[in-house]
Order: structure tokens, then C-alpha cells, then sequence
């Protein structure tokens, strides 16, 4: 690989920026844990499945028929 090309040394600074961390690992594990929260856990409780549940099986004719209905 190329040592004077522009990726490789992008990599490279962010390579070693991350490997030298102290404080950073710890930061990035709360991030990944508050994002586990917010898309795992929150999605489940806070947004259920609209469509599923309303559907029955068809949702694209259920959604057809609400387009021409909202429509008119």
C-alpha cells in the first residue's frame, strides 16, 4: 500500500489515535451503550408497529386504501 496516499494516512491517524486512548475507550463504550438504548430499547416500548398492527396481512393494499381515502 501506497504510504504517501491520502487513505492510508487517514487510517493511520485515526489508527493511532485509538489505540493511544485512555479516556476515549470508556467515551465510546457509553456511546454504544446509550445507542443500544435508544434503538433497541426504546423502539420496543415507545414506537410500536403501526402498519402490523392495523394491516392485518396486506399492507400495501392497506396503505393504498388510506392514501385514496385521505385524498378524496
Amino acid at each position: 500500500m501506497n504510504k504517501d496516499g491520502f487513505l492510508y494516512r487517514a487510517f493511520d491517524l485515526y489508527y493511532d489515535g485509538f489505540r493511544h486512548m485512555r479516556l476515549g475507550k470508556t467515551l465510546w463504550a457509553i456511546i454504544l451503550i446509550k445507542l443500544f438504548i435508544m434503538f433497541a430499547i426504546l423502539k420496543v416500548f415507545f414506537f410500536p408497529n403501526f402498519l402490523k398492527q392495523h394491516a392485518q396481512g396486506d399492507e400495501a393494499g392497506y396503505v393504498a386504501t388510506e392514501l385514496v381515502d385521505r385524498a378524496q
